[in-house]
């Protein structure tokens, strides 16, 4: 999600603001086997994406209260630069 967040602050650049990067990305970070199995229609996969990523925006627009409070940019467990 920090990955994401850091691209969203790009979206001047490239429009890939935290909506766009919730609908690119919500089907794979929510991906729900069940509803594969179920072989929606066009119209009722729409809506679960649709779903999917309204929670994926939220959690992109919330990530310091959700994930804690560490700072976006620091450095990784073997200590490279993010």
């Amino acid at each position: 999600m920090r990955h994401l967040l850091r691209m969203a602050a790009h979206s001047g650049r490239t429009n890939m603001h935290a909506r766009n990067l919730a609908i690119v990305w919500a089907p794979n970070l929510l991906r729900s086997r069940d509803i594969e199995a179920s072989g929606f229609n066009g119209t009722a996969a729409f809506m679960e994406v649709r779903v999917q990523s309204i929670v994926v925006e939220f959690i992109l627009t919330h990530v310091e209260q959700l994930f804690g409070d560490a700072p976006l940019r620091g450095r990784d467990t073997a200590g490279t630069p993010w």
